[in-house]
């Protein structure tokens, strides 16, 4: 599948088969193609939680309002994010670049982000929403449907995944064969609604 029509038809699925089961090789294709997508200066902070446990996966569900997608996905992501991965072992980045570039780059992470926790947070959900994004269209390329989720309990969710102190959760990634057309879509705006040249 083409990414235009990927991104034509990825809807956001919420009644999938229970039953169906991805291999890992389709699990690895997916984690693969999403971690080639960019972050700022290199420093892949995302973390992508598979839910495997079949009793973690009920626990999550009750906190996140007890919807079926999340138990009944073939996959279960929860996308993560690492806040303080620039500040951990940097020079990892760029480990490949020429000397002055890594150098360069390495002191461009610390000077960016050291003592700025909002940037560090919002460059965080940036990745994750790049990384989900890339995760839906991949699975829709390879056959299956998905659904991006926020609505959870964030705090009770990180307790049961035993979330460091350093990450953020950004949201779920529920992945399977879905069992029902999507609705119809419900009203997308027109493009001069959502469009300014320039200046508002």
């Amino acid at each position: 599948m083409d990414v235009k029509t990927a991104i034509k038809e990825r809807r956001a699925i919420k009644k999938f088969d229970s039953q169906h089961e991805m291999t890992e090789a389709e699990v690895d294709e997916l984690i693969s193609l999403a971690m080639l997508f960019p972050t700022a200066l290199n420093i892949q902070n995302w973390r992508f939680v598979m839910v495997r446990d079949s009793e973690l996966v009920r626990e999550i569900r009750a906190a996140a309002w007890d919807q079926a997608q999340v138990t009944d996905a073939s996959l279960l992501i929860i996308l993560c994010a690492d806040l303080r991965a620039w500040a951990k072992e940097p020079k990892r980045y760029w480990r490949d670049a020429p000397a002055e570039v890594s150098t360069f780059m390495v002191d461009a992470i610390d000077n960016y982000y050291r003592g700025r926790d909002q940037v560090q947070r919002d460059e965080a959900m940036r990745s994750c929403g790049i990384a989900a994004q890339t995760l839906m269209l991949a699975a829709k390329s390879m056959g299956y449907d998905s659904c991006s989720m926020d609505g959870l309990d964030f705090d009770a969710v990180g307790k049961l995944i035993k979330l460091p102190e350093d990450h953020v959760i950004a949201m779920f990634v529920a992945i399977g064969k879905g069992t029902r057309e999507p609705w119809p879509r419900s009203g997308q705006l027109p493009m001069e609604a959502v469009t300014i040249t320039d200046h508002f």
